[in-house]
């Protein structure tokens, strides 16, 4: 009788079916045909002897409780895979391989590719995977090798460098303040197309703790590209980081003496990753283009 219990393979293509929701998806996610995620699956149910690991519904394949309760192990055991290939992909000593960083999807789309542009042409042996995410990714479980965040980190094991902090203020593109009524006080926004969050709780309180009087959002999203895509497009006033504002002249600040916000930056990674000479240029690089991105927004 097999006692070693299921091999990854099996909860590799469990991880993938949780992910994308089917075993259509989950089986070109990962360079399968169907019927093998499928036979994946049944093997697993089968050896693990707990029952079904989803349902069939009109959205794809739902979790059971079975799955669910699994599911962390298996996204732990995945994150591990990737960071042992990431770490097998060069000598540590080489500045080559492959590095992993997480950032926001602002820092990662408006901030992080001219520095990367540059950390590739000096050194064109390394290779980077870029998670843009406004959640903290576990650096201790490997989800990513490096990460700028937008928060002091707390956890003893991480190697973390603070570069300053950026400045976040409103803006409006100047057609559209030049065809709206004029704004002197935070009570002129009730008139405008303030653009703001849909659903995201954490940063609706942050910005209610600085301005409990906002207005309702005449634009909703989520998706903080798409609301510096919809400041530029002119659609109304949101939030931009001063940096990134500061490179479009169309961009006009609005009531910067009443409305301001500071985010600290942080370049985060494992202590034991010091010593991997990728690692390490990769995140003195990251500092150095953070550090100027926050001087960039500076009075």
């Amino acid at each position: 009788m097999d006692t070693g219990g299921p091999g990854w393979e099996l909860w590799r293509t469990f991880d993938a079916v949780l992910r994308e929701g089917s075993l259509t998806s989950a089986a070109r996610a990962l360079g399968l045909t169907q019927p093998t995620a499928g036979r994946h699956i049944a093997e697993l149910e089968a050896r693990l002897s707990t029952g079904a690991l989803f349902t069939r519904s009109a959205r794809g394949l739902q979790p059971t409780e079975t799955a669910r309760a699994l599911a962390p192990h298996a996204a732990a055991m995945a994150a591990a895979a990737a960071a042992l290939l990431r770490t097998a992909s060069a000598p540590a000593d080489a500045a080559a391989g492959v590095v992993r960083i997480s950032a926001s999807e602002v820092i990662g789309a408006e901030v992080l590719p001219p520095i990367l542009a540059t950390l590739h042409a000096a050194h064109p042996a390394l290779t980077f995977e870029l998670l843009l995410t406004n959640a903290s990714s576990d650096l201790l479980r490997r989800d990513a090798d490096l990460a700028i965040r937008m928060t002091q980190p707390k956890q003893q094991a991480l190697l973390a460098k603070s570069v300053g902090s950026v400045r976040l203020g409103f803006y409006a593109r100047s057609d559209y303040l030049a065809r709206s009524a004029p704004i002197g006080t935070a009570a002129d926004l009730a008139r405008h197309a303030v653009i703001g969050f849909d659903r995201d709780v954490t940063s609706l309180r942050s910005i209610n703790a600085v301005w409990p009087d906002l207005p309702s959002f005449a634009l909703r999203t989520d998706n903080q590209l798409a609301q510096v895509a919809a400041v530029r497009a002119g659609f109304g006033i949101g939030v931009v980081q001063d940096p990134i504002a500061n490179r479009d002249s169309a961009l006009v600040p609005v009531l910067r003496d009443t409305f301001t916000a500071h985010l600290p930056v942080w370049i985060v990674m494992h202590e034991d990753l010091r010593s991997t000479h990728r690692m390490r240029i990769t995140f003195d690089a990251l500092a150095q283009g953070m550090a100027a991105h926050v001087r960039a927004g500076a009075d």
